[in-house]
């Protein structure tokens, strides 16, 4: 991928997230001032959900800013992994939102049972403006995973999980919603109980792609089946092995040794090389880095 179209893809990146930022602000005003008036622990704690996202949506525009950074002394591999972190710090977000939603919730039952504080009766306006939040968060996890998947990026991928995980919180206020209608008084922290798993269940996954990309594990199946598929396409190249990759942010470092006919010149053999690199940059969707080492293909280097 050249620089134009990582340029590009950094620009889809920030437009859907400050789109996202926008409508976090107006969802968390209207769902802490909803959950406020009505007494809704459920559509207050939601709220607070929607304002963890505004930290997350500045993440992922830091660490986009920051990754897309060209190398330098200092960071000769570049700086993918800013991208990393903000990804790590989008489910660390979710992780403590979750537990903290869980323990309100959790006091909200005690106190009501010990009289400390009456269980609010929860009016129409919780589920309309449930599904004000569900219906907008919807579309954007579904815009902003596309845009994810399109450029490649796993901070942007998780802000899109983010987006999904308020509005699974708010289906989780409309069915507390539901539950209280039919009489079970405790139906309203239930649903904030359910949401916080749910959400932290979601940082757990989150944190652990980070992890794996932290630990050098390689680029994924489909990625490596369509590097295998480029290389073996270019017929000048008579064998090939010590394929190895790693991921760092929306970058993938790929080297390999490949055995070309030992009566070439240096010079053909290195236009081999370069050829199959750029096969590579224009089929793969992700920024590639990549080591080619040239071989003679005579008996003692063959791996079949």
């Amino acid at each position: 991928m050249n620089e134009s179209i990582l340029q590009q893809a950094n620009r889809k990146i920030k437009k859907i997230t400050v789109w996202g930022l926008w409508v976090n602000i107006a969802l968390a005003a209207l769902k802490l001032t909803t959950g406020l008036l009505t007494g809704s622990l459920a559509l207050a704690a939601d709220g607070i959900h929607s304002v963890s996202d505004m930290a997350t949506d500045v993440a992922v525009l830091l660490g986009t800013h920051f990754g897309a950074k060209e190398p330098d002394m200092e960071h000769p591999y570049g700086h993918g992994r800013f991208e990393t972190f903000a990804t790590a710090f989008v489910g660390l977000a979710l992780i403590v939102v979750g537990g903290g939603m869980i323990q309100q919730a959790g006091l909200a039952i005690v106190r009501a049972h010990s009289g400390m504080k009456p269980v609010f009766q929860v009016g129409p306006w919780v589920m309309l403006t449930a599904a004000i939040s569900i219906a907008a968060k919807e579309v954007m996890y579904w815009k902003t995973r596309s845009v994810a998947m399109a450029t490649q990026s796993t901070a942007l991928y998780a802000n899109a999980w983010h987006h999904r995980s308020d509005a699974l919180s708010s289906v989780a206020v409309f069915v507390g919603f539901i539950a209280m209608l039919f009489g079970y008084v405790h139906g309203d922290q239930i649903a904030a109980i359910a949401v916080g798993l749910m959400i932290i269940l979601v940082g757990v996954k989150v944190i652990g792609g980070c992890y794996q990309e932290l630990t050098e594990r390689s680029a994924d199946s489909k990625t490596m089946e369509q590097i295998c598929r480029i290389i073996a396409s270019e017929h000048r190249i008579r064998n090939w092995h010590k394929l190895r990759t790693r991921t760092v942010g929306r970058e993938i470092f790929l080297d390999l040794h490949i055995l070309v006919d030992p009566a070439l010149s240096i010079t053909e053999a290195h236009t081999i090389a370069d050829g199959l690199e750029r096969s590579l940059h224009a089929q793969m969707s992700r920024p590639l880095n990549i080591m080619v080492h040239i071989e003679p293909d005579i008996p003692e280097l063959r791996r079949d």
